[in-house]
């Protein structure tokens, strides 16, 4: 038996964003990701799932992936951990219509436990994969400030690898870019069991949150 090849490298999403003026339209770039087939999630995933909120929005919140309810659903942030995220956009003063929301990786990753999905992280690969949709509906958009939820999501909006502990409470300025701010998912809080823990963590996402508002000048 001879070496074994490398695996083909997946193509990515590039191949698959429209041209021209579609490319800066979120609602063309939506339909588009339909067909994207940049990496293998595609397959076992039941649908893409690309983002919701204003097109014009000032502030842009990035997460990791899609879940479970998610991929069911083709929403974005409406399992618990967007149910979470909606009480800490209120208490941090913005509304649904001041924030654009979207996943760094467009379909769900899981492995299947009997008859449960459960999450599985993306890898670097599928982030790389995706990021040219994340590329494409931040120009788009054109917020002010992009809210990094998680170290994936930092990896994608950034381009390198973030210590979210190290980095949260400022605002990052990025060349040719929106300034950044990073920040824990809320699927973070969820895991948490004291009822001290969990209002603490609660807390430094609000306080998060209006860092990045009053730098996009939405309060």
């Amino acid at each position: 038996m001879g070496p074994r090849r490398p695996a083909p490298e997946r193509p990515g999403a590039q191949e698959w964003l429209p041209r021209g003026r579609a490319a800066s339209d979120v609602d063309a770039l939506a339909r588009a990701a339909r067909e994207c087939h940049g990496c293998e999630l595609w397959a076992d995933a039941t649908q893409v799932v690309f983002s919701r909120g204003p097109e014009r929005a000032r502030l842009v919140l990035v997460g990791e992936q899609p879940g479970d309810r998610e991929d069911r659903e083709g929403e974005p942030f409406v399992g618990p951990a967007g149910r979470l995220l909606e009480e800490e956009i209120d208490a941090a003063g913005l509304s649904a219509d001041d924030v654009y929301l979207t996943n760094a990786v467009k379909h769900f990753r899981f492995e299947e436990r009997g008859k449960r999905r459960l999450h599985k992280s993306p890898d670097v690969a599928h982030v790389r994969a995706c990021l040219p949709w994340l590329t494409a509906e931040v120009a788009a958009v054109a917020p002010r400030v992009v809210v990094a939820m998680g170290a994936t999501a930092g990896r994608a909006v950034l381009g390198r690898p973030v210590r979210v502990t190290a980095e949260r409470g400022r605002v990052l300025d990025v060349d040719d870019a929106p300034r950044v701010v990073l920040t824990t998912h809320p699927s973070a809080l969820l895991r948490l069991r004291e009822r001290a823990e969990r209002e603490a963590a609660f807390a430094a996402f609000v306080d998060d949150l209006r860092l990045a508002s009053d730098a996009a000048g939405v309060r």
